[in-house]
């Protein structure tokens, strides 16, 4: 009996569907999952370089104000 006969065939197509139909659901979910992990993370890569930009602006005002200082002395 070859596998590709109509009778087996015709057992097997409904669970080859349902399986067919459960990797791409499932591979569409972990995409899905993917790509909003990736927006996370890019959204928290910029809020670090943010802070890190806010940091130089404050040394720099703080060694300013250092440097008024040492000025009026």
């Amino acid at each position: 009996m070859d596998i590709m006969s109509p009778p087996v065939l015709g057992i097997l197509a409904p669970f080859l569907m349902v399986v067919l139909i459960v990797g791409i659901v499932m591979f569409r979910k972990v995409r899905e999952n993917e790509l909003r992990v990736h927006q996370e993370l890019r959204t928290k890569e910029m809020e670090h370089e943010r802070r890190l930009k806010e940091l130089e602006i404050e040394k720099v005002r703080l060694e300013l104000e250092k440097a008024k200082m040492e000025q009026k002395v």
